[in-house]
């Protein structure tokens, strides 16, 4: 029998959840055929067979977390295990089993000498968090495989809760990461929006230039910053990370190049964005590289807020629901359409100084009319 496991998935993804098959055991297929869709943390990722044959069994069911290099399908045919195919989408190769550090040395169940045990890398990462010993079980995978769900048969622990999947659990990593590395400081400001042209609002397109005409006046925050080796690197363009909030988690894909584009340009940037997001059809590679983010948060609910900035950015945007609002204008009380904006900054490497000046500088360009 041979395997085909699952492939590097690229930008540095790691796993996977089964979403859907699209064969079984007993199926024939072609080189190139879908064999099943997997969501990652970016996208839904279809992967196709890397070689013709007949699926003798498929790993996993809808649900199911595989990490890179687990098993999806196993074809019949004649040799031996060693000869496990191990995927990259496009190609594949048969040069690689088992990693040996998936291997653990367990008791024989019919005798007290050492064997070596295969455990899949998440079974393993699982017995280690629920405090189960994996040299005590007879795993039910080819070879004698421990699975994740042989380990959880294993647990006696009652359940502690739904687990994150896909999306929410790489943002609730991410998360983690930034409020460990990042010191975070806030200031905030309204920007008058009365010289805007009557039903010309565009929130979006308006704050995208005024970000990138900012980042213009105060270059120190469209940097990034290595905490590591305490070092910057300052970016030649300006690409805007846009949060966009679906039910599945947030997103954050990139609007490339903000300075150099012109209104409708970036309109319709926006929107195929946004309906890639919502449609899951975003490649992957569109939502890495931001430079500064913004969270349009207004578009919901709220006014002022402290977004979280992922290193390596440096700063974050916040924008909140427009009012109408009574402000003194010109000696008078009058009423305007009022924005107010939020600018967070990592003060690891922006100064005060700097970030008020850029936020001086943004809000100056949204009141500044069309």
């Amino acid at each position: 029998m041979k395997q085909f496991k699952l492939p590097d998935l690229g930008e540095g993804l790691q796993e996977a959840e089964i979403v859907e098959w699209h064969v079984k055991a007993g199926d024939e297929v072609a080189v190139d055929q879908l064999l099943v869709s997997v969501e990652t943390a970016k996208a839904i990722v279809e992967v196709p067979s890397p070689r013709a044959g007949v699926i003798s069994r498929c790993f996993g069911v809808p649900g199911d977390l595989l990490h890179v290099g687990e098993p999806l399908v196993e074809f019949e045919g004649q040799g031996e295990d060693s000869g496990t195919v191990v995927g990259n989408l496009g190609h594949a190769s048969g040069t690689s089993d088992l990693a040996a550090d998936d291997f653990i040395i367990g008791a024989a169940p019919s005798s007290r000498e050492a064997r070596p045990l295969p455990v899949m890398p998440a079974a393993r990462d699982l017995a280690r968090r629920l405090g189960v010993e994996l040299g005590q079980l007879k795993g039910s995978g080819p070879g004698g495989l421990i699975t994740v769900a042989d380990v959880q048969a294993a647990d006696t622990q009652p359940a502690a809760g739904e687990a994150l999947r896909s999306v929410r659990r790489t943002m609730a990593k991410n998360m983690s990461r930034a409020h460990a590395e990042v010191v975070p400081v806030t200031i905030v400001e309204d920007a008058d929006l009365h010289r805007w042209a009557d039903g010309a609002r565009d929130p979006m397109v308006r704050l995208a230039r005024a970000i990138a005409r900012a980042c213009q006046a105060e270059p120190a925050l469209n940097v990034g910053f290595d905490g590591a080796r305490l070092s910057i690197t300052r970016h030649q363009h300006i690409d805007l990370g846009v949060a966009v909030d679906t039910p599945d988690g947030l997103f954050v894909p990139v609007l490339r190049d903000v300075g150099n584009r012109d209104a409708e340009d970036l309109r319709q940037g926006l929107a195929r964005l946004r309906a890639d997001v919502l449609n899951r059809s975003i490649p992957p590679r569109e939502l890495m590289g931001a430079t500064i983010t913004l969270s349009n948060y207004g578009t919901l609910f709220g006014r002022y807020a402290s977004p979280v900035i992922m290193p390596p950015q440096v700063a974050i945007i916040g924008a909140g629901v427009i009012r109408e609002q009574a402000v003194a204008h010109q000696g008078q009380v009058a009423v305007h359409p009022m924005l107010p904006v939020s600018l967070t900054v990592d003060h690891r490497a922006v100064t005060g100084g700097e970030a008020a000046r850029f936020l001086k500088a943004l809000v100056e360009d949204l009141q500044a009319g069309e």
